[in-house]
């Protein structure tokens, strides 16, 4: 079977719903920046699941368990339908589309993305179950391994995969890590108000979460040095600038960087 042509309307889903990374991603080559947009898309789709409002707990368990498990075989579109199927009106088009993101994978590195969907889906589920009630530091890094830790590591096996470019798998996850606890910090009362749900570990003040942040920005900068290739390389350095840069905001009491500060950002790594 030879690769489809990869369909335009996903980069459009991918533009609407993960503006921070379809930047990078249209800095990658061919195969990979295709490999990486449709596993964006299908992490955003389940991802897209554990966070609905209007699911409960249970549901959110039992629905990502099930996928998880669809992932793991040839995927079945109407298996997941019937899923879906109680919640489907209530759910985006990226989640109603997911089996369309699975197809506009390309065949040579499917298997690479689907073992991680599969892993994330599970871990999701887990702590859904769980209600995120973290209480310690090894819970924390539990959950931002199965959310975006592993994220790092899918697309370390890409890099090789593709490009081989071998990257250290600790590193990868703390690249993840970085931006999944940037993204913590600043949606920590709006989690706590909206949601009930808490990330932060018993004991631990907000400092805390920025040391724990920081710590693991850290390990994503010495990631990023074992990457030779400039396409990949300004993939993975995009994120991360801008994270390093929220970071720093948000010690200094803002919300967040600016739109115009993104769009900077951007062109400072351009031209690097």
């Amino acid at each position: 079977m030879t690769d489809k042509k990869f369909p335009k309307d996903a980069m459009r889903v991918l533009k609407e719903t993960s503006r921070t990374f379809y930047i990078p991603i249209t800095f990658l080559e061919k195969e990979l920046k295709h490999s990486v947009a449709s596993a964006y898309l299908i992490l955003r789709a389940i991802d897209e699941i554990e966070d609905h409002e209007e699911l409960t707990n249970e549901m959110k368990y039992d629905m990502l368990l099930q996928i998880s498990d669809l992932f793991k075989e040839q995927f079945n579109n109407d298996k997941y339908l019937q899923i879906l199927a109680p919640v489907k009106d209530k759910m985006p088009e990226v989640t109603v589309r997911l089996s369309e993101w699975i197809d506009a994978c390309p065949n040579k590195t499917r298997t690479i993305v689907m073992d991680a969907s599969s892993e994330m889906a599970y871990g999701m589920a887990k702590w859904a179950k769980a209600n995120w009630d973290i209480h310690t530091e090894a819970d924390l890094d539990d959950y931002t391994y199965y959310v975006a830790g592993l994220v790092g590591v899918m697309l370390s096996q890409l890099w090789e995969f593709c490009a081989g470019i071998k990257t250290d798998r600790d590193l990868a996850i703390g690249y993840g890590r970085g931006l999944q606890a940037v993204n913590i910090l600043r949606n920590q009362q709006e989690d706590y108000e909206e949601r009930g749900v808490s990330f932060v570990p018993d004991d631990w003040s907000r400092d805390d979460l920025f040391k724990y942040a920081e710590s693991n920005l850290a390990k994503a900068d010495i990631y990023i040095k074992d990457i030779n290739k400039k396409s990949i390389l300004l993939f993975c350095r995009l994120p991360l600038a801008l994270a390093h840069k929220s970071l720093k905001a948000m010690k200094n009491g803002r919300e967040k960087i600016s739109r115009s500060e993104v769009e900077a950002t951007v062109e400072e790594i351009q031209k690097e």
